[in-house]
């Protein structure tokens, strides 16, 4: 398979040659795929919670319960403060 890359993928690749994290053009290319790989893994192991997740979420606004986004974006931040704090 021979495949055309935008020039900026090929300054991409060329930006990880440089920085001797890999020896050649197909292992960064190869190491992308198999990230992709992972990320498709991950997300499709998740999808049912995230379609939970989409569903509570759903039936909270058919409530009326819904947050502004001002303020759910703090309470989320003010979560991950407080798993982080609490994992050190």
């Amino acid at each position: 398979m021979q495949v055309v890359l935008p020039p900026e993928l090929e300054q991409l690749i060329q930006r990880q040659l440089a920085a001797g994290k890999y020896q050649s053009a197909l292992e960064v290319i190869t190491a992308g795929i198999h990230l992709l790989d992972q990320q498709d893994d991950i997300y499709q192991g998740r999808l049912p919670e995230l379609q939970q997740d989409a569903q509570v979420g759903w039936e909270a606004a058919q409530r009326g319960e819904l947050v502004e986004g001002p303020t759910a974006m703090a309470q989320i931040r003010e979560n991950l403060r407080s798993r982080h704090a609490s994992a050190e």
